[in-house]
This record gives structure tokens, C-alpha cells and sequence, in this order.
């Protein structure tokens, strides 16, 4: 495949329509409630940002054909786990049973980061999951 800059040859999608797709898949892995509250939460100083995560992230990444939702939950979940933003940890776990894992498989997950990024990384994860998911 032929590469223009850092994307695939080929027309693409324009900014208004990345954002129009990209808020779809936010609001389907997400949630409506939860997008709503970041939405109704922006501000002067985070509208960019905003605006900057439903086009790239959302209309761009989350969309490629590579990987499904499942697992880009598992490269999500682990990188958050790894990197320590636990802020964001139950939102994903709450995402990646709308994107097909289930509870057993997150579990799974944060096994396997104990060995790559550390016990007391999931032993947080393990205490967010509970709070998410209840008892296991």
C-alpha cells in the first residue's frame, strides 16, 4: 500500500465527517450517558481536546479495519494498567463488555499485565474491576 504522509493512499474522510463517525463509535463503546457528561463538561479550555479525541481517536483508530473492538479493548485495558491511569480504568472495563469481552476474559487481561507490568499494577486493577464488575 502506498502511503501519503502517515495515511493510507486514497481520498480519506474530511474533518466534519471523522468527527460525525468518530462521535458514533465513542457514544457506542462509551456509552450516550458517559459521552454526554464529557460533552456537557467542555469548556474554552477543553473544547480542542475534545474535539481533537472524536476525530483522531474515535474517527480515525478506533475505526481502522486491523483489529476489532474486542481487541482494542485487550491493547486499551493493558495500556492503561501499564502506564498507571487508573482514572480511566473502570470506564474501560465498562467498554469492553459492550465490545464483546466478558468479565472472565478482562480478568484474564489483567493477569497477564501482572507479569509485564507489575502486581501491584494489577492489584489497582483488580480493586477498579471489583468496583465495576462487583465480586468475581
Amino acid at each position: 500500500m502506498t502511503e501519503i504522509g502517515n495515511r493510507p493512499a486514497g481520498e480519506g474522510l474530511a474533518d466534519g465527517a471523522r468527527w460525525k463517525n468518530g462521535m458514533a463509535v465513542r457514544r457506542e463503546v462509551l456509552s450516550d450517558e458517559h459521552v454526554d457528561r464529557s460533552i456537557a463538561g467542555t469548556n474554552e479550555l477543553t473544547a480542542d481536546f475534545q474535539d481533537f479525541i472524536t476525530r483522531v481517536a474515535w474517527g480515525d483508530v478506533w475505526q481502522r479495519p486491523g483489529i476489532d473492538r474486542r481487541m482494542r479493548s485487550v491493547a486499551v485495558i493493558s495500556s492503561l494498567i501499564a502506564h498507571g491511569h487508573h482514572e480511566e480504568l473502570a470506564m474501560h472495563f465498562r467498554a469492553a463488555l459492550r465490545n464483546g469481552l466478558t468479565v472472565d476474559e478482562v480478568k484474564e487481561v489483567i493477569l497477564q499485565s501482572a507479569i509485564y507490568s507489575g502486581v501491584p499494577a494489577a492489584n489497582t486493577a483488580f480493586r477498579i474491576a471489583t468496583e465495576v464488575y462487583g465480586p468475581f
